[in-house]
């Protein structure tokens, strides 16, 4: 029988089986961040175990509070920083340096195909867009990965998703992941890989898929990933090019973390993308999923544009696009953070940043601050925002706002109309 993704990846690092369908495997990577790790950095100094497991496969950065709103926010950014330099952790990204954790991270080449990859948060799963098997995890096992670099997993079982048919001009990457959430619901991949895959798929950038993945856990899924190919060759080559004589032999050795193609899915769905329309989230949940068209007219009070979803160069490109020559609606307020400084030094020197303060928006230093309603961005009470992030949840960007999740193009549209709107780009 043949094997997923996922499988080949769980066989290659397997340590133990302790119990049925349960897995400890060897891990590739920890990543880190100011929210989610000062916690287990706590308890493991509590335990007397202040150490870890190799400081070269340990990447940290601060991005979530950046620069630090309040006394908490600069405690938790402290006990990171502190703990990075007790344990000669060099790849740690401070203030400055720091960029949105699954944006600077793949950035920086630290994610390969066939690699295993944990952290504290949620969207962990971006990085399977490398081929790689990538998730968020608790406290508990957070700890164990920075002290022993394992973890323990259960056997994931995969769903694959054929995405085929030619993409309309001005629907993107974000239109694509909503449909399918829509079409999985919010628990249709519960424990499960969503495996992206066909011709779509492989016409799209890394920036692209790693949309896709980002969102997989909005489907329930554990982790989404792509199929490593000459994409992906291209986009790491700078960080592989010492391993291998050439791009095709790079590309020969990473095919072998493909699926077979006799693997055994626990579903397969195929989605012709062909007569797809922009789309956009409603009320709060990322399954809850509308035309733009349906809802062009509705009010917003602000727009964001950036996160680990959709704040690489690439959107903002496709945002300024849109708003290049135009002001933003009386009506609202405009923010765009780019995900990293090096994405903020390109949209710079390519004319982006001017576009966008020449449109009214507030220009901000890397940072997910908004996305979660902590600090660059939050929402007041029965406030309306049009953003380019991942989570619609009741209350995400602010207690008793609304989040209306959107591509970088329908979001730079909806600036300029001061509502919901269609951006010019998209020709249907």
């Amino acid at each position: 029988m043949g094997k997923t993704l996922a499988q080949k990846i769980f066989d290659a690092h397997l340590i133990d089986t302790p119990a049925e369908g349960v897995s400890v495997l060897s891990l590739d990577r920890v990543f880190c961040h100011e929210i989610t790790t000062p916690i287990a950095i706590n308890d493991l100094v509590a335990r007397g175990k202040d150490r870890v497991f190799d400081p070269t496969k340990i990447k940290a950065v601060i991005d979530h509070v950046t620069p630090s709103k309040d006394s908490k926010t600069a405690e938790q950014a402290k006990t990171l920083r502190d703990w990075a330099r007790r344990n000669d952790i060099k790849d740690f990204f401070d203030i400055g340096e720091n960029g949105v954790c699954h944006a600077i991270f793949p950035e920086k080449g630290f994610v390969r195909p066939g690699f295993t990859v944990i952290m504290g948060d949620s969207h962990t799963c971006t990085h399977g867009a490398f081929g790689a098997f990538a998730a968020g995890v608790g406290t508990t096992d957070l700890e164990v990965g920075i002290l022993k670099g394992v973890c323990t997993m259960r056997a994931p079982e995969t769903i694959k998703v054929n995405v085929t048919g030619t993409l309309p001009e001005g629907v993107y990457a974000k239109d694509v992941i909503l449909s399918i959430i829509k079409m999985l619901t919010v628990n249709g991949a519960t424990d499960k890989v969503i495996e992206f895959a066909g011709p779509v798929i492989d016409g799209f950038t890394m920036e692209s898929r790693m949309t896709l993945c980002n969102m997989a856990i909005e489907a329930g899924g554990t982790c989404g990933c792509c199929y490593p190919d000459m994409v992906t060759v291209d986009y790491l080559w700078s960080f592989i090019s010492k391993e291998f004589s050439s791009r095709e032999e790079a590309l020969k050795e990473y095919s072998k973390w493909r699926p077979d193609d006799d693997a055994e899915y626990f579903k397969v769905i195929d989605f012709d993308v062909t007569t797809l329309e922009p789309v956009m989230t409603v009320n709060y949940k990322p399954d809850q999923v509308r035309t733009i068209r349906e809802m062009e007219g509705t009010k917003v009070d602000q727009v964001y544009i950036g996160s680990c979803t959709n704040g690489r160069l690439e959107d903002l490109r496709i945002a300024a696009s849109v708003l290049k020559g135009k002001r933003i609606a009386p009506n609202v307020r405009a923010i765009v953070s780019p995900a990293t400084p090096l994405v903020f030094r390109q949209a710079l020197a390519e004319g982006i940043i001017q576009i966008f303060m020449d449109a009214g928006f507030c220009v901000t230093n890397p940072t997910c601050g908004a996305c979660l309603g902590m600090s660059n961005g939050v929402l007041a009470n029965g406030e309306v925002c049009a953003s380019t992030t991942n989570r619609n949840f009741n209350g995400r960007m602010g207690k008793g706002g609304m989040v209306h999740l959107m591509s970088p193009a329908s979001a730079a549209a909806t600036a300029i109309a001061g509502c919901i709107k269609n951006s010019p780009l998209y020709k249907g």
